[in-house]
């Protein structure tokens, strides 16, 4: 049986993601570094491990994937919205945006896209 081992996002700055991704979700390198490649990994090593790869692909704005980060209800939301915001991710206007949203789209430093979902309602 298969199961995930890392999500892998594609930036150009492997240091700059990493500082933003380790802050953002409180995760820590794996191993030591390297300036194309990283593997960050939860601090008490449960959940999902997110891998940071040198790419001169260029951010597509409207990416086939993406990550959700939940958040507990609307109020953690924008809270986690503006946290990350003063970590370096940016808003994104994107336009496709339901009338009843519960998420969010930003964007990280390298400008990869994801949301940060109010999961108070399901």
């Amino acid at each position: 049986m298969l199961s995930v081992g890392s999500v892998v996002i594609g930036v150009s700055d492997v240091p700059r993601a990493a500082a933003f991704w380790t802050e953002a979700l409180g995760y820590v390198p794996r191993d030591e570094p390297e300036d194309d490649w990283v593997v960050l990994v939860p601090a008490d090593g449960i959940g999902v491990r997110l891998s940071l790869g040198l790419s001169e692909t260029p951010v597509q704005e409207h990416p086939r994937i993406h990550l959700d980060l939940y958040a507990g209800d609307a109020t953690d939301q924008a809270a986690e919205v503006e946290r990350l915001v003063s970590l370096g991710a940016r808003r994104v206007d994107w336009d496709h945006y339901p009338d009843d949203a519960d998420f969010v789209v930003l964007a990280d430093p390298d400008g990869n896209r994801f949301c940060v979902i109010d999961t108070g309602n399901h």
